[in-house]
């Protein structure tokens, strides 16, 4: 049963909440909910090796300033997400770029090894050889070089996000002071 006695004035009806989200992240909402009224009541961890976490959280349905502290909340998941896809853009476009160079120098390798197998005309075979292991080689290469100067570029953005959601919560828990 969910009820309790607050100071004799009787029953507490609760409103639940689940977030699923990953273990990076599960700090920053356990620490920015209870300034929305909510506590955390339950933790679970997924799947073994999945970086997925439920949080489980509950809050008085009565709560005093619910819509100013609603509206709130949903710009606190706003800036939540917006650091999310911040996150993830740091590798898309070099995770694309490695993928494309690799399947460039496969094209390559396999045009080589058409050029020896079928055409038995060896130096063309080095000549797509050499470029074929080149673009095997250098997508390590570049996706780490396009990773670090992405990061360099959004890590400023993902500090400033920080601190807008850390605002939010600033205002949110002067509500229910």
């Amino acid at each position: 049963m969910n009820q309790q006695m607050n100071n004799g004035d009787g029953f507490i009806g609760y409103e639940y909440k689940e977030i699923r989200t990953t273990h990076d992240m599960e700090g920053v909402y356990a620490d920015g909910y209870p300034n929305f009224g909510w506590t955390l009541d339950g933790h679970t961890a997924s799947i073994l090796g999945s970086s997925v976490v439920s949080l489980k959280f509950k809050r008085d349905r009565k709560i005093r300033n619910k819509a100013e502290l609603s509206r709130l909340q949903r710009q606190f998941e706003q800036g939540v997400e917006e650091i999310l896809d911040l996150e993830r853009s740091k590798a898309t476009k070099a995770f694309i770029a490695a993928l494309v160079v690799g399947l460039i120098g496969s094209a390559f390798l396999a045009g080589a090894t058409f050029s020896f197998i079928y055409l038995e005309m060896i130096p063309l075979m080095v000549i797509l050889a050499v470029p074929g292991f080149v673009g095997w080689i250098l997508p390590y290469f570049l996706y780490k070089r396009m990773i670090s100067k992405r990061s360099a570029k959004v890590v400023p953005l993902i500090e400033q996000q920080y601190d807008s959601i850390y605002e939010v919560c600033e205002k949110a828990h002067g509500l229910l002071a």
